[in-house]
């Protein structure tokens, strides 16, 4: 598998990540087999949540692995911080405790990426700075970053942070494109122009922030798989085709679609079947041409201003 820089950070990963949210629900050996799995592939950023699965996520990954210093230092652990009880927490409090609980579970003595998951509307960005600058002088957290932030709070937490933000979690698909979609429609009077994020693509690299893509196989606010569903029959029949030209499956090329943007996403994927994870990993070797690209940008139902 290909790698790409983290940010702007010393970070090499693979330019395709494994989203565990869902690890809770195996046992200690499929979890092993997926993981080991996952690092023969060349997936080496394992993507955690505190909130994962009550937390236990976090714990299975590290019970599953035997995580030990020798196996540590062969996987990118990330986890996220700040959605408490069903609300949003930056409070300095609640990051300092989210990252010891995520430790304990995760039997490591470091994470190497830290996230604010979700905008919190109450933040106090002096709090965040205190949080992370406990947290990098302990060599608790290595490096930060965001989830799911626009531009503008990106800026307000880069006016206390000391340290940078390499990182944000977004939710992007082939079915789910506003980040592209406003680009496109600039100085238009239709829904596709409508900028909601604050070119949240373009601000990312400018400022050499990856923008990990979250839910890369689902439409809407996870609503569902569009891959192979029959209620987008345009979308999957150019999925196919362009499967059986490259040789690989149609989840492939919705991943390969991903990759092919120039601000090298790293797409989150968060199958836990080792066999679909190998087919999806081969989307790193596909080469979409720009017009194979904006193809399936078509056949996903929008349309060229």
């Amino acid at each position: 598998m290909k790698n790409i820089r983290l940010g702007n950070s010393s970070l090499e990963v693979g330019e395709i990540s494994l989203g565990c949210m869902r690890m809770d629900q195996l046992s200690k050996t499929d979890a092993e087999r997926v993981i080991e799995n996952a690092m023969e592939l060349g997936v080496n950023l394992f993507d955690h949540a505190d909130i994962y699965g009550g937390g236990k996520s976090e714990e299975v990954f590290a019970d599953a692995i035997g995580m030990n210093s020798s196996v540590r230092e062969k996987m990118i652990l990330q986890t996220k911080a700040g959605i408490r009880d069903g609300l949003f927490d930056f409070s300095k409090e609640h990051i300092l405790e989210s990252v010891d609980g995520s430790l304990k579970r995760l039997k490591t003595d470091y994470i190497d990426v830290l996230l604010l998951h979700r905008p919190d509307a109450l933040m106090e960005p002096e709090e965040v700075a205190e949080a992370f600058t406990v947290l990098k002088k302990k060599g608790k957290v290595r490096n930060f970053g965001v989830s799911n932030q626009n531009p503008m709070q990106v800026e307000l937490l880069k006016k206390y942070v000391n340290e940078d933000l390499i990182a944000n979690q977004l939710q992007f698909s082939l079915m789910h494109t506003p980040m592209i979609d406003a680009g496109l429609n600039v100085n238009m009077q239709n829904d596709a122009s409508i900028n909601r994020d604050s070119a949240i693509l373009e601000y990312s690299r400018i400022n050499d922030m990856t923008v990990q893509a979250w839910s890369p196989f689902q439409y809407g606010m996870i609503k569902g798989v569009f891959v192979g569903n029959k209620d987008f029959p345009e979308v999957n029949v150019k999925l196919q085709e362009l499967a059986e030209k490259k040789g690989v499956t149609d989840s492939a090329i919705a991943i390969a679609w991903i990759l092919r943007h120039p601000a090298k996403i790293q797409p989150v994927v968060g199958t836990m079947n080792p066999e679909r994870l190998k087919d999806i990993s081969k989307a790193s070797d596909v080469e979409l041409t720009k017009r194979e690209w904006y193809e399936l940008y078509l056949a996903a139902g929008n349309k060229l201003p």
